[in-house]
């Protein structure tokens, strides 16, 4: 029962951060609309980045009123908040996202994501979404693609469009590589070739490296642990999370992998595709040792 009303209060103080920080959000939102000038634009995009980091910063105190959890977070040495990341990581839990804010903020600029179209009409959130600048995209299938060759690179063109706001400004774009969360179905239907990891669909890294390369500083491969298992939402909430293990490795971006078309361009595809698993060969390595530590 304590765990539950724990529980209760934990989310009713997320939704009291979403709706207090949402609304000088979409004000100043509003405001950067109205004055479309380079010195109010800039003055506006810090007023919401400070917003967006003390959302987050509200979350990690109640997650700290929970107590009980251990971090051990190793490699965040070197990270400048005034550089541009690629910043990935393996997916267990939607928890992963909170973990990743909790352990970044103010370290390096708040994580944008790029985003379904579809997402923008999620209530509230959608609009912060769209009012902090997350990039929102459209992707084409392939068997769409078959039938409407004339979009072939119609997606790519969009999302440069977006990322172009992020020019000449620290930047830290997320994605997960996996695209899901794990879990042993997941993982048997695809016949993983890995023990702890789904595949990774390389084509996401290189969507952004593709539109962005050339201004991100490096790739930060994050490798997150849970000792006790994979936690719900609900148990984080709950306070049933007792231990969580965070990995930063910072990578050098090959200068080969900017700037060329991983749709378009076979040979380039392969050996991207090459590069993305042995990252997580090694990430599934990390695990692995992690688990028999």
């Amino acid at each position: 029962m304590v765990r539950i009303l724990t529980g209760l209060c934990a989310a009713l103080l997320l939704a009291l951060n979403t709706v207090v920080c949402c609304t000088p959000l979409f004000v100043v939102s509003l405001i950067k609309l109205c004055l479309p000038f380079a010195a109010a634009q800039r003055l506006t995009d810090e007023l919401m980045r400070h917003i967006h980091e003390a959302w987050i910063s509200n979350n990690k105190a109640w997650m700290n009123l929970l107590g009980g959890i251990h971090w051990k977070v190793e490699g965040l040495q070197g990270l400048d908040y005034q550089h541009s990341y690629l910043v990935t990581s393996n997916h267990q839990s939607w928890v992963d996202i909170l973990v990743l804010q909790y352990v970044l903020n103010r370290r390096i600029r708040p994580l944008k994501f790029f985003l379904k179209r579809e997402l923008i009409w999620v209530p509230i959130i959608g609009l912060a979404w769209w009012a902090l600048g997350f990039p929102f995209m459209k992707r084409y299938s392939k068997a769409y693609l078959a039938k409407h060759p004339e979009k072939k690179g119609e997606d790519l063109l969009t999302t440069r469009r977006a990322c172009a706001k992020f020019r000449g400004k620290p930047t830290a774009i997320f994605n997960f590589a996996e695209g899901t969360r794990f879990t042993q179905a997941k993982h048997a239907a695809q016949a993983s070739p890995f023990r702890h990891l789904l595949k990774p669909k390389a084509g996401g890294i290189a969507f952004v490296l593709d539109a962005m390369g050339e201004q991100l500083q490096s790739m930060v491969n994050v490798t997150i642990f849970y000792p006790q298992g994979a936690p719900g939402f609900w148990d984080l909430l709950c306070g049933r999370v007792g231990e969580i293990h965070v990995l930063f490795e910072e990578l050098p971006i090959p200068a080969q992998f900017i700037g060329h078309s991983y749709d378009q361009d076979e040979a380039y595809r392969a050996l991207f595709q090459t590069w993305v698993n042995t990252l997580w060969t090694q990430k599934d390595a990390t695990l692995a040792r992690l688990e028999a530590d």
